[in-house]
């Protein structure tokens, strides 16, 4: 396991924002990955299992370079967990953190950022979905609920959009345009990925701090406050 200073990073990634913890370790490839399901008891099993998938991987805590975490959409507690931990760590170990959506997991593993036009679909509660417009990998609105059986005609894009994601045949259909249908798969090692691409850009701030993403309100609303108190820097 290689980095720190390198050409490439070293990159911890994990979500729990699904019933699972999905968590990848990458250097230039992803050196090992697990995903575990369960309904409950994420915050309790994170941190033995990270601890698992970097002696796997040939390295320890201060070999890493980049947090990559899920911040959603997806469960309200297990967003707040994983983003909590990805704080705590980045903070402890003097690394950036880099928040990614389950969104940006559904771009494509060969060229994320490459995609002129798209919109991409997770599904939400009562078989809607959430979607969201990116170009070239960066997101383009706010995400938003729709009815898949019948998207608004506002989301219509130029020629050449792609439908990635939750029944993306039946949003695309109006647009004539193609699709592609599929779910969050191999979530961390995709986010890990979408982490190093982001760490590579001019500009990247290494101050930056990853928080939740909310599409609704929850049913039992969270904190206003994006930052748990927890992971404060003072």
């Amino acid at each position: 396991m290689q980095g720190k200073g390198g050409l490439a990073p070293n990159v911890l990634a994990f979500d729990t924002s699904l019933p699972q913890i999905s968590a990848a370790v990458m250097w230039r490839d992803v050196l090992a990955e697990r995903e575990e399901a369960m309904q409950r008891g994420q915050a309790e099993r994170l941190m033995p299992l990270l601890e698992e998938l970097l002696a796997e991987a040939g390295g320890s805590w201060r070999d890493l370079d980049l947090i990559a975490v899920g911040i959603g959409p997806g469960n309200f507690t297990g967003t707040r967990i994983s983003v909590a931990a990805a704080r705590g760590l980045a903070l402890g170990l003097g690394i950036p953190a880099i928040g990614v959506s389950m969104f940006e997991a559904l771009l494509d593993w060969d060229g994320p950022l490459y995609q002129p036009a798209e919109i991409l679909s997770l599904e939400a509660p009562r078989g809607r979905a959430f979607i969201q417009h990116f170009r070239y990998g960066n997101p383009q609105s706010p995400p938003r609920l729709v009815d898949p059986a019948h998207p608004p005609a506002d989301i219509e894009l130029p020629v050449n959009m792609v439908v990635r994601g939750f029944r993306a045949d039946e949003i695309a259909r109006p647009f004539h345009a193609a699709f592609e249908v599929l779910g969050p798969s191999r979530v961390a090692a995709h986010m890990a990925r979408i982490a190093e691409a982001r760490w590579r850009e001019k500009g990247f701030d290494r101050s930056a701090r990853p928080a939740p993403l909310y599409v609704r309100p929850a049913d039992a609303a969270p904190p206003s406050d994006p930052p748990p108190m927890i992971l404060d820097d003072a």
